[in-house]
C-alpha cells in the first residue's frame, strides 16, 4: 500500500500547478505540469476517491488543477468546442455515451453465485467526470501548443524529460526496479514481469515497464524530428540526445518500443513529409479496422503466432495469451455492443466459485469496446486520429510548402500511439497533448484559408 508520502505527494500536486502557472506562459506551464506529474507523481493505487467523481490520480488529479486554473486564467483565451464538425460531433458522443452506458446496465449480473451490481446515476456522474479529465489535456493543447513554437516546445519537452528520466531508470537497470518502493513505500505491478532476458525492466513510477520503454521510444523520436528541423549546433544536441536515448531504451528490454523506434527513426529522418504522412494515415486505418477485422476473423492470428515463435518461444506464449483473452472478451463485448458493460468489471469473464476474473484485458482497445461499446470505442479513437485525417486533407489540397516542420513526425507517433493501444494499454496524458497539439494546428490552419477565401471572394465581387 502507498505510504503517507504518496499521498502527501499527490495531494500537493495543485499547489505545485498553481505555482507553475503564475511563473510561466500556459502552452509551457500546461507541458511541465502534466509531463511532470505523470513522470513522478506516485502511481495507482495511490488515489483520493470523493463521493460522484472520478478517483483522483497522477492523471486525474493534475488534469482537475490544470483545467480549472485555466479556466480561471485564460478564459477569453480558450475555445473549449473545436472547430472541426467531425471532432465537435466525436467529443459530444464521447462525454454522453456513458449516460448510454448506465441506462442499459441498471441490473446487476450475476456469475455463478457471484454478483456485480447494476450501474447507478452516481456511476453516471462519476464517469461524465472522468471522461471530461481524460479530454483535458487535449482541449487545453488545442489552445495552448498549436503553434509551430509551441510544438517545438513540447517536442523538446520530451527529449529533456527523457535525458532526466534515463538516470533512475540506469539506476533500476543496474539495481532492480526499487525507487516506487524506496519512496512510496509500494511496488506499483507484477515484479517478475520487470525481469527479462537476465536483467531488469525499468519502471520507475510509471505503470509497467513498457510504458517506460514507450516513454523512450517517444523521447527518442522527438529528438530525431529535432534533428531534421533544427540547424547549427542545435542538431548537434539532438543528435547526441536520440543516439544516447536509444541506448537507454535497448535497455529498456522492449522489443514492441525497440520496433516502433527502429521504424520511425528513417522514416522521420529520410522520407519526404508527404510519405511520413502516409505512413501515419495508413497506421491509423490498420488502428481503426483491427476491432472489425478481430470480430470477423480475418486477423490472422497462426501467422502473428509463427512469426512471434521464431523471435521467442517466450514472447508467442505472451502474445497467445493476449489474443485468446481479446476473443473472449471480445465475444463478452458483442453481448452488449452498442454502450458496453460499463463498470465494475462487469466486462470481464468471472469465476462463479471465488469471484476472481478469469480474463485479463491488456489492448486498450478491447477495454474502452467492453466498457463502452462501439459508442465509446468509435468516439475516443476517432477522437485520437482525427487531426492525422485532417492533416492529410489538408496537405492533400494545399501542399507541405508552409507547414510546420514538427507535424508529420508528431503524427506519426500519435499513430504509433494509438496503434500500440492495440496489444497495450498504453493512453496517457502524453497522447493527448500531442492529439490537441496537431488538432489544433490543423484547425487553424483551416481556418486561415477560411478568411483568405472570404477576402478573395470579396475582392472578385468589388471588381465585378
Amino acid at each position: 500500500m502507498p505510504n503517507g508520502l504518496a499521498y502527501l505527494v499527490l495531494a500537493l500536486s495543485p499547489l505545485v500547478c498553481v505555482a507553475v502557472f503564475r511563473s510561466m506562459p500556459p502552452g509551457r506551464a500546461l507541458i511541465v505540469c502534466f509531463l511532470g506529474a505523470y513522470l513522478f507523481l506516485p502511481p495507482q493505487p495511490t488515489a483520493f476517491d470523493f463521493p460522484l467523481l472520478p478517483a483522483l490520480t497522477k492523471e486525474s488529479l493534475p488534469s482537475l488543477t490544470v483545467l480549472l486554473l485555466c479556466l480561471a486564467m485564460y478564459r477569453d483565451q480558450m475555445k473549449l468546442i473545436p472547430d472541426s464538425r467531425a471532432a465537435r460531433a466525436l467529443l459530444l458522443l464521447f462525454i454522453v455515451a456513458p449516460l448510454g452506458t448506465t441506462l442499459t446496465n441498471l441490473e446487476p449480473v450475476f456469475f455463478g453465485r457471484i454478483g456485480l451490481p447494476g450501474m447507478s446515476l452516481k456511476d453516471m456522474v462519476s464517469t461524465l467526470f472522468r471522461q471530461i479529465l481524460i479530454i483535458a489535456p487535449f482541449l487545453l493543447a488545442r489552445n495552448f501548443l498549436h503553434t509551430r513554437s509551441q510544438q517545438r516546445e513540447l517536442l523538446i519537452a520530451f527529449v529533456v524529460a527523457g535525458l532526466i528520466y534515463s538516470l533512475p531508470m540506469l539506476l533500476e537497470v543496474r539495481l532492480s526496479p526499487q525507487l516506487n518502493i524506496w519512496i512510496y513505500g509500494f511496488f506499483q505491478h507484477s515484479f517478475e514481469q520487470m525481469m527479462r532476458d537476465g536483467g531488469f525492466r525499468p519502471i520507475v513510477f510509471l505503470y509497467h515497464g513498457l510504458w517506460a520503454a514507450f516513454l523512450i521510444m517517444t523521447c527518442v523520436v522527438s529528438a530525431v524530428i529535432l534533428l531534421r528541423a533544427e540547424e547549427g549546433k542545435h542538431k548537434v544536441y539532438a543528435l547526441l540526445a536520440a543516439a544516447y536515448l536509444f541506448a537507454v531504451l535497448v535497455l529498456c528490454k522492449s522489443l514492441a518500443s525497440l520496433m516502433y523506434c527502429v521504424l520511425l527513426v528513417p522514416l522521420v529522418l529520410f522520407l519526404p513529409r508527404r510519405i511520413q504522412l502516409w505512413v501515419a494515415l495508413v497506421l491509423a486505418v490498420l488502428a481503426l479496422s483491427y476491432p472489425v477485422l478481430k470480430g470477423a476473423g480475418l486477423v490472422p492470428e497462426r501467422q502473428l503466432l509463427a512469426q512471434a515463435e521464431k523471435i521467442s518461444p517466450d514472447r508467442a506464449g505472451s502474445l497467445r495469451y493476449r489474443l485468446q483473452n481479446e476473443n473472449v472478451l471480445l465475444d463478452r463485448a458483442m453481448e452488449k455492443p452498442v454502450f458496453g458493460w460499463g463498470s465494475w468489471g462487469r466486462n470481464q469473464i468471472l469465476d462463479p466459485v471465488t469471484g476472481v476474473s478469469k480474463t485479463v484485458s491488456d489492448g486498450y482497445w478491447v477495454i474502452t469496446l467492453g466498457m463502452f461499446g462501439w459508442a465509446g470505442w468509435l468516439s475516443q479513437f476517432g477522437l485520437l486520429l482525427l487531426p492525422i485525417f485532417l492533416l492529410w486533407l489538408r496537405f492533400r489540397r494545399h501542399g507541405f510548402e508552409d507547414a510546420s516542420p514538427y507535424v508529420t513526425g508528431m503524427s506519426l507517433l500519435l499513430a504509433v500511439n494509438v496503434f500500440d493501444l492495440l496489444p497495450n494499454a498504453t493512453l496517457t496524458p502524453l497522447t493527448w497533448l500531442l492529439m490537441g497539439s496537431l488538432l489544433g494546428y490543423a484547425e487553424r490552419d483551416e481556418e486561415g484559408e477560411a478568411i483568405v477565401q472570404k477576402r478573395q471572394k470579396a475582392i472578385l465581387k468589388s471588381v465585378m
